[in-house]
């Protein structure tokens, strides 16, 4: 019997209360996350399969297709049930290429709101993050096009992602700021100073790659012995342990097989004992 999520629960902009471990849906497209998945019929499923888990957050952005897994999602899911929340981001550009391109012009942010409005099947975004910084527009005209579109009530939250201690300060004098998403794992913690000012200011901290794709190797026997002490996978412990190290970090392990659906949710009942947490941090700096 597959395990329902267990992970304790953090209210997003003082107001969603969501579990922390939830979903990413990434992986739903193409192949180099360009165009629509080779079994759509299972994309669904997997979105299904994910809320039947007691997954209630679903996090996704306009640039994963482009548009595709919003369009799963609005097709898959009831976006607007009370009890779900969906959290997309605007500003980043695809080419065939595979290229991920900042565009922060507020035109186009708004714009791409509109798009992502129309593939979730919503009137409202639940949690609207502005995906990366663009070098080439001011980052605080950025985000008060976000927070305008808040203003409107066409989005509920904002968030930011992949932004430094000080861009997050300044965008918290434009605009509430729910979460950020920046990359983060128990093999990667560059970015701590972020998920530190996140603790201080009652922000949720989405860490993306969680898994680090797999590459967990630099945490070596820590992780080994973790693992084979509660007969987990490393991927698993590598959850557990993101869940573990704050009270703010809500993880969104993507997949688009159900069997790994189910492996990252039922690392959701790991409990680490306060000594694997502190030895599995030591291992990753």
């Amino acid at each position: 019997m597959p395990v329902q999520n267990q992970a304790d629960t953090f209210d997003i902009g003082g107001e969603y209360t969501v579990k922390r471990l939830g979903f990413g849906a990434m992986r739903l497209t193409g192949e180099d996350i360009i165009g629509r998945p080779e079994d759509e019929a299972y994309a669904h499923e997997v979105l299904q399969r994910a809320v039947d888990l007691g997954v209630d957050m679903i996090d996704t952005a306009d640039s994963y297709g482009p548009g595709v897994s919003e369009r799963l999602i609005g097709e898959a899911l009831d976006t607007t049930r009370d009890d779900l929340v969906v959290a997309t981001k605007g500003g980043l550009l695809r080419n065939r290429e595979g290229e991920w391109l900042p565009m922060g012009d507020p035109d186009y942010l708004r714009n791409a709101h509109l798009c992502s409005l129309d593939r979730l099947g919503v009137e409202s975004i639940d949690l609207y993050q502005y995906h990366r910084p663009d070098p080439d527009t001011d980052f605080e005209e950025s985000m008060q096009a976000l927070a305008a579109l808040k203003d409107d009530g066409v989005v509920d939250h904002v968030g930011v992602s992949n932004v430094t201690v000080e861009q997050l300060d300044t965008a918290r004098e434009v605009v509430d700021v729910a979460t950020v998403q920046n990359r983060y794992n128990v093999a990667y913690r560059d970015e701590a100073d972020v998920l530190e000012a996140c603790e201080d200011y009652g922000i949720g901290f989405i860490p993306w790659y969680p898994l680090a794709a797999g590459d967990l190797d630099s945490v070596g026997d820590a992780l080994d012995d973790v693992a084979d002490a509660h007969d987990a996978s490393h991927q698993q412990i590598a959850l557990a342990w993101l869940l573990h190290r704050s009270d703010v970090t809500l993880p969104i392990p993507g997949t688009s097989s159900i069997e790994h659906l189910e492996e990252n949710v039922a690392a959701s009942a790991i409990e680490l004992t306060d000594d694997e947490v502190s030895r599995l941090t030591a291992a990753g700096e």
